[in-house]
Order: structure tokens, then C-alpha cells, then sequence
């Protein structure tokens, strides 16, 4: 698994290679500036800290000052961050800086806009595995920022029984059995239904959760008066904003929701450079 600091080491070899061919014919190494961090629009913040270590990443002597922690709301035309050092090291690390804190905060600004939906309710909105590849730590960080809740972090650390895996064990029952066989009595066991039938044989089989996959509406209701609270109940499948209020009010636990993280939209966020 990549930790945050390999993922800045790459984003800036990437970016740099072999050096930055501008900043080094234009710069001298001695020189100081200061750089100003603006949020060009209304946004929730997530990244700071990835941001620091990009600065510091290639100069520790960079001042590093955030105005907002992550979580906050930042209106628009805020100083976000003050930066301050070699102007050399400013200039060679704003867009790796401003990619880690535009994306993150697109997510968590983003994730906020579902849960507002549901802020009124008790359902609990939770991301999924569709992440940028290298980047779930970081971008499921930012989920929580926005206020959702994170599913499992990968296929290591939570057990869901989904419709190919209930193919290949011969049905829900055995595929169910299989895995209490081996893991320990400390983890749940989430089982994947996409219909009444399996709604039953989910329950029957022992499942901890059960997770409604692209039912309807009257079909979610009726899972769960069938449920009737024995079992948590996670609702799946193309959530969109304007469903959340009529998916919380069926009684569901859980609404998992892949978009909170494959389609969030980076925020405008900008670099000014000032000589000190």
C-alpha cells in the first residue's frame, strides 16, 4: 500500500524529473518568496497536512501556515495557506500541492452536499472501494471530512459476499458457511441481495448485514419490514443526490454511494507568488 509520502515523491518526480527546466533558468537559489493559497470558490477543506509535506518533501525549511483545518468551509476569495521559503521550491511545488488539496477538497465538498441531504435523518452515508488507484487512504480521509462514514477500506478488512462470490459457492448459505469457517467471531458478514428471495436466505444464512443492491424503492421497503431491525441494512447502487431523502425515509441503515468519490470535481483553488 502506498503511504502519503510515496504518493508526493511520485506526483513530484513526475512533475519535475529531472528538474524543472523554467523555475531553474529564471530563479536563483537564494532567493525568498511567499505564496498565497486562494479558494476561488465556497468549498470544504481536505489535504492540508498533504500539503505541507509537499512543501517540506523537497525543502524543510519552508514556513508552512494554514488559516482552516480540514473540515472547515472556506468561502470564497479566503486565504487558505501562507507559504514561505525559497521561491525556487514554492514555484517547483504549487501544482503537486494544489492537485492533492483540489481533489481532496472536492471530494469532501462534494460528500457534504449528500450528507445535507440526509442531516435530518439517522441513515449513515458511507463511501466505497471506487477510489483513484494509490490514492483510497487519502481520498476516503477526505469522505470523512465531508462528513460521510468509510465502508471497508479494501478486500482485507471486511467480509462482503457479493453476487459473483454467491455463484461460485453454490448460493448464499454455502458461500455464508464458508467464511465463518475461517474468519474470526470479531468480524461481521455482509451479504449482497438484489432480490426478496435473497433478502430471506441472507437472514436464514446469518448475515451481520445486508446489503440491498439496485432494488426499488417499494422493493427496500419491503426488505425491510422483512428485516424488521434483526440484521443493519445498506442500500447500493447508483444513489444519486436527489434519491437520499426518499432511500433514508424506507427505515435503511447504510446508503453507500461510489460517487462521493469517482465523481467528485476538484476545486478552484489557486497559488499567488509575492518577492519578500
Amino acid at each position: 500500500m502506498h503511504t502519503t509520502d510515496d504518493l508526493i515523491e511520485i506526483a513530484l518526480k513526475e512533475d519535475i524529473g529531472p528538474g524543472d527546466i523554467t523555475t531553474d533558468n529564471i530563479v536563483g537559489p537564494e532567493t525568498i518568496g511567499k505564496g498565497i493559497i486562494i479558494a476561488k470558490q465556497d468549498l470544504i477543506l481536505a489535504g492540508i497536512q498533504v500539503a505541507e509535506r509537499v512543501f517540506s518533501h523537497l525543502d524543510g525549511d519552508v514556513v508552512f501556515d494554514a488559516a482552516y483545518s480540514d473540515g472547515d468551509l472556506i468561502a470564497k476569495g479566503e486565504t487558505v495557506i501562507r507559504v514561505e521559503g525559497s521561491l525556487s521550491t514554492l514555484l517547483k511545488c504549487e501544482r503537486t500541492a494544489l492537485n492533492f488539496l483540489q481533489r481532496l477538497s472536492g471530494i469532501a465538498t462534494q460528500t457534504k452536499k449528500y450528507v445535507d441531504e440526509v442531516d435530518d435523518t439517522s441513515v449513515k452515508l458511507v463511501d466505497t472501494r471506487k477510489t483513484t488507484p494509490g490514492w483510497r487512504v487519502l481520498e476516503k480521509y477526505a469522505v470523512r471530512m465531508g462528513g460521510a462514514h468509510n465502508h471497508r477500506m479494501g478486500l482485507y478488512d471486511g467480509v462482503l459476499i457479493k453476487d459473483n462470490h454467491i455463484a461460485v459457492a453454490g448460493g448464499i448459505k454455502n458461500a455464508v458457511r464458508r467464511v465463518r469457517e475461517t474468519i474470526s467471531h470479531l468480524v461481521k458478514v455482509e451479504v449482497e441481495a438484489s432480490t426478496a428471495k435473497e433478502v430471506s436466505e441472507a437472514l436464514n444464512a446469518g448475515a451481520d448485514i445486508i446489503l440491498l443492491d439496485n432494488m426499488n424503492l417499494n422493493q427496500i421497503q419491503e426488505a425491510v419490514s422483512v428485516i424488521d431491525h434483526r440484521v443493519l441494512v445498506e442500500v447500493s447502487g447508483g444513489v444519486t443526490r436527489n434519491q437520499l431523502k426518499a432511500l433514508a425515509q424506507t427505515g435503511v441503515d447504510l446508503i453507500s454511494i461510489g460517487a462521493l468519490t469517482h465523481s467528485a470535481i476538484a476545486v478552484d483553488l489557486s497559488m499567488r507568488i509575492e518577492l519578500t
